[in-house]
């Protein structure tokens, strides 16, 4: 049986899809941990939500998010091969959003998340997603990635996290809470 660890980062470095290795701490490491953090919370909420129907759209919006975490790790001379972002993908999650948004009463505020276990953790994914957002943002304006349409898938996936959690309340019977009484 393999090992499940390499001690090639015991030096506090992370290897590339490429030649080099960079400092953990580095923006693009800090990119590719808040994506995969948005994969595992999405995961956590295909696990609790109780509409089954919104599981394969889950699973196809992991393996897109691990398609984006292979262009982020790529070295620049090898992000091109790992590309699986592009503004078909982002038109694709347009089109999920506006089907389940036409299904779902739109909130004119701000709403509480956790109605339910899997609303709950679809708004945590939000918030993981925005996380996400924030970092691509970084290292497309410090000229590190060049690809515009991984901001933009990461975009239309948090406004997507949000309707999905509508509509899981929805399924479930339960009220969406506004923040304010």
């Amino acid at each position: 049986m393999s090992n499940f660890y390499t001690r090639k980062g015991d030096d506090g470095t992370t290897g590339l899809l490429g030649e080099g290795r960079l400092p953990k701490y580095h923006p693009r490491m800090e990119a590719i941990g808040a994506l995969d953090e948005t994969t595992a919370t999405l995961g956590l909420a295909r696990s609790l939500i109780q509409d089954a129907a919104i599981q394969p759209l889950l699973i196809q919006i992991q393996r897109d998010l691990y398609g984006l975490m292979a262009e982020v790790a790529a070295t620049p001379e090898n992000a091109a091969q790992f590309r699986s972002i592009d503004p078909a993908r982002v038109e694709w999650l347009e089109t999920q959003t506006d089907t389940l948004s036409a299904q779902v009463q739109m909130p004119k505020e701000f709403i509480l998340p956790g109605e339910t276990r899997g609303s709950g953790a679809l708004s945590l994914a939000r918030t993981v997603v925005r996380r996400a957002e924030r970092r691509i943002a970084e290292l497309l304006d410090a000229g590190e990635l060049e690809n515009q349409e991984l901001l933009r898938y990461l975009n239309r996936l948090s406004s997507l996290c949000f309707v999905l959690e509508l509509a899981e309340n929805q399924f479930s019977k339960k009220e969406t809470r506004k923040a304010k009484e």
